[in-house]
């Protein structure tokens, strides 16, 4: 836990380290802010590089070396996979696929990328691992990271490169009955909710490939007793609920801006109580 007595976890994503717009500024301050939180965890969920290059790998190891926390789960992109870059992550961040378990939660992270190839695949081959990693965890929280987005994204125009097999990997979380999905790749953060998991998408922690009103961002989630919080973080500037739940209850509040207008605080609610 941290040291406010909650396990604190940040989701960084999409930092694309040797893309012309790349924003050193922005990660950097980004990392300040979450070692300031002193979190339990962190999690960068793919595209670490632009093109999947060694110097492209080395400068994003550089940075995330930065963060001063224990636990930290990276997991490969669609970029990353680029040119054979999945050898130089193996190299410099080790296993492709993990899990790390706390006292009462545990998180599972999966490789969905494929060499060359912007779509996405976890693969049967896996389903065994993710089954057996959240079954044995009991009633801890569960959390689950991957790269690719598993249901589309709104405002990101014609749906592409979405999971080959997410039907099947959604009805493999909901059956081994996952609280929280922690995805990236489409660099607008949004959240749905699917039977009683919240699936959460991150943005571009430090990049201007942005869509729309979409400003650079990351997320930060707080769980405390049976309480789960989503906070989206705006580097310089204020974090926002994003999702608020609870994982015994299944009361839920859920905010996301109105798609389409920019005006701050123009925010919709949504709650239900089951």
């Amino acid at each position: 836990m941290s040291t406010e007595g909650r396990l604190t976890i940040c989701q960084i994503s999409d930092i694309h380290c040797g893309s012309p717009y790349f924003i050193p500024d922005l990660l950097e301050r980004s990392i300040l802010e979450i070692n300031d939180l002193d979190p339990t965890a962190v999690v960068v969920s793919g595209d670490l590089t632009n093109a999947g290059y060694r110097q492209e790998y080395e400068q994003a190891a550089e940075y995330i070396r930065r963060f001063r926390c224990e636990h930290l789960m990276v997991i490969p992109g669609n970029h990353d996979s680029r040119n054979v870059g999945y050898v130089h992550f193996e190299r410099l961040f080790g296993e492709r696929y993990s899990v790390i378990d706390f006292e009462d939660a545990i998180m599972v992270g999966v490789d969905s990328s494929e060499p060359d190839l912007n779509d996405g695949r976890v693969g049967r081959e896996h389903y065994g691992f993710i089954h057996e990693s959240f079954a044995a965890a009991g009633d801890k929280l569960k959390i689950f990271v991957v790269h690719h987005h598993l249901i589309p994204i709104p405002g990101t125009g014609r749906e592409r490169n979405i999971v080959f097999d997410a039907g099947d990997v959604l009805e493999l979380l909901a059956d081994t009955e996952v609280d929280l999905v922690l995805s990236g790749h489409k660099h607008v953060p949004y959240s749905w909710r699917l039977e009683n998991m919240f699936i959460v998408n991150a943005g571009t922690a430090s990049t201007t490939r942005l869509r729309g009103n979409t400003r650079p961002c990351y997320n930060i989630i707080e769980v405390e007793n049976d309480r789960v919080r989503v906070f989206r973080k705006y580097p310089f500037r204020e974090r926002e609920l994003v999702v608020d739940f609870n994982a015994e209850t299944h009361e839920y509040y859920h905010y996301e801006e109105i798609q389409g207008d920019g005006r701050p605080g123009d925010r919709r609610q949504r709650r239900l109580i089951t």
